[in-house]
Parts: structure tokens; sequence; C-alpha cells
């Protein structure tokens, strides 16, 4: 039995993955390399495909598939990890934080036990599969639970650099992915500490705050385009939703106008419901959120324009920093056809 491998070679194995720009592909090979460095972490698998080929191929007398059984997943990940493993359980974020949720609460979170548990399909990314696959309210229900560390990252390779993380820290951990490639927010080498906002751009009128990969990006293109208009917005990567990072709260809450949240996810309970709750308490200003409508999804689209279907877009963004700035009332736009104009933009 071996220690934590660094971060820096793990990163260097997937780098691969990390060209396609796909979260779930990045977490893949950055387990399979912790797995081979440390005989105590084990993939749990769930019929997710790939994983066979790709961890079981190599490591098979630490993976076990439990078929499409998500509480029992997360009872026997419990089980494990009570005897000292450090198992790593791989289901879809809907069926993580509704079928299996009294598991995670009580074999889990309850006892305080090492179990990473790695969501897919989160928010709207599961797409075209419906609302039986979407995952809205995941935010919400992780980060109630006691012991719980919540993290969701903004692109590939910060998934490496939080999946080493994770692996490692006391008791259990949620990890929100979505599916399918998406543009990189960072180029080259970047640190990451668990519940220590990131800054992406610096900017006095406004600030950003978003979480998971569209989100990042939406606030990223919404910055720009303020910045054509004269308005310095700056931009957090709160890739941890819990712990959250408080303190970088604060500090945009007193420094610039106000706040706008971004998150692939339900306006209620999510990133926005986190941030609104630090600020109530320490700093008061004003908060506007851009989230999913709270609705289920009526048609069919990718992931992409789900959320501009939903009211997540870099319009919406842009419209609620620039109401935040201004001082009007903001109402999202919500869309009732994933094909909208805006969907394409």
């Amino acid at each position: 039995m071996s220690g934590p491998p660094s971060a820096r070679s793990t990163a260097r194995a997937a780098v691969d993955d990390r060209q396609n720009g796909s979260d779930r592909a990045a977490y893949r090979a950055t387990l399979v390399e912790l797995a081979r460095a440390d005989s105590r972490i084990w993939c749990l698998d769930s019929d997710m495909g790939g994983l066979e080929k790709q961890f079981q191929a190599v490591l098979p007398q630490q993976y076990v598939d439990l078929g499409i059984a998500e509480a029992n997943l997360m009872s026997v990940g419990a089980a494990l990890a009570s005897t000292g493993i450090l198992p790593f359980v791989n289901t879809m974020a809907a069926f993580a934080s509704a079928r299996a949720l009294e598991q995670v609460k009580i074999d889990i979170a309850y006892h305080k036990l090492p179990v990473r548990i790695v969501a897919t399909h989160s928010g709207l990314s599961a797409g075209h599969l419906g609302p039986t696959h979407h995952a809205q309210q995941d935010l919400a229900v992780m980060r109630s639970l006691p012991n719980m560390t919540v993290m969701t990252p903004a692109d590939a390779s910060e998934t490496v650099r939080m999946v080493n993380a994770a692996a490692y820290l006391p008791g259990p951990v949620y990890i929100r992915l979505g599916r399918g490639p998406t543009e990189p927010v960072y180029h080259g080498d970047a640190g990451f500490t668990v519940g220590e906002a990131v800054e992406l751009r610096t900017g006095s009128d406004v600030t950003i705050v978003a979480a998971g990969s569209h989100s990042v990006l939406f606030a990223l293109e919404a910055a720009e385009r303020l910045a054509e208009r004269g308005i310095e917005a700056a931009v957090l990567n709160m890739h941890t939703i819990k712990p959250l990072d408080v303190a970088a709260v604060v500090r945009a809450a007193s420094s610039t106008a106000g706040i706008v949240t971004v998150e692939d996810h339900a306006l209620l309970g999510g990133l926005g419901g986190a941030v609104a709750e630090a600020v109530a308490e320490h700093a008061p200003t004003r908060v506007l959120r851009v989230g999913v409508s709270d609705a289920f999804s009526s048609r069919p689209g990718g992931h992409r324009a789900q959320l501009v279907t939903g009211g997540v877009s870099p319009q919406n963004v842009l419209a609620a920093a620039m109401a935040v700035v201004s001082g009007r009332s903001w109402t999202a736009t919500v869309y009732s056809s994933p094909t909208a104009k805006e969907s394409a933009s």
C-alpha cells in the first residue's frame, strides 16, 4: 500500500482526456492513476458504461459493479469505507441525490465515512433524456447533509485537481460532473484548494459567482460583454459549494455593487441560495440568481439548449449584472423552445 501520488503526476496521466474537454473522462483517468498508487482506492460502479473497460480491466481487485441498484451502491460503499477502503461510488446525479438519498444520509453522512460520491449527468447535462435523468436539485440536497463536502469543477483540468484533493479528505464528498465535453476554462497549470474560490477575472463594479462548466463559461462570456459596455465584472469560480468560501463572498459584497450567481441547478437551494445566505448574515447587498426556473423540462434538447430554455444563458447573466449596477429590477428571460436564437449564441 502506498501513499497518494502527486497531483502533477495524475494530471499528466489524464492529459489526453483534458484535451477532449470532458470532465467525466478526466475523472476516470485520474481515478485509475490514484488507484494504481493506492490499493485502498476502489471503484464501485452502477452499470455506468465504460468503467469496466477503463478501471476493471486494469485493477479488477479494486472494482465492483453493483448494477442499477443505487441504494445498495451507497450502502456497500459505506460498508467498505468502514473497513479502511476509500471507495469512489459512481452513478448519475439524479439517482445519487434522490433514489439513494436515505442511504447517503444514514449510511454515509451520519457516520462521517470517507465515501466519494461521483455523480455524472448533473443539472441538465442529461439533455434529451428528460426530467427522469435531470438533476436540478442535487446541490440543495447534498449541501444540507451534515459532514458532506460538495464540489463541482469548471472544466476537465480542474476535475483532475479536484479528484486528487478529494481522495484523502476526511468524511464524505459529493463531486458533481457533467456528461459531454465543454470548452476549457483554465489554460496551463492552476492551483486548487477545497473551500477556496478562484478569481478568474477582476472587476470593481459587480461580481459574478459561478459553479460548474457551462455556468462559469457563461459568466466569463457575460463579463466580456459587460466590459464592452464599460462595466468591469469580477468572476469567481465557486468550485466548492460546501464549505462555501464565505470570505470571498463577503469581499465581493463589500467591494462591488452586488452579486450575480450562475448555476446549472434550480434557483432554490443551490449556489444562489448558499451565496444569499452568506450575504444576508455577513454583508447584506443585492444578490440576483441565474438558475434553472422552477419547472420541469418539457421539451427535448441538448445541454446548452436545455439551460437556455430554463433561464440560464450569457444574456441573462449580462442583464442581471447590468441590473445590479444600475439598481433596476430584473426578471430572467425563460424561452419556450430550446431552438430559440439565444441557444446558438
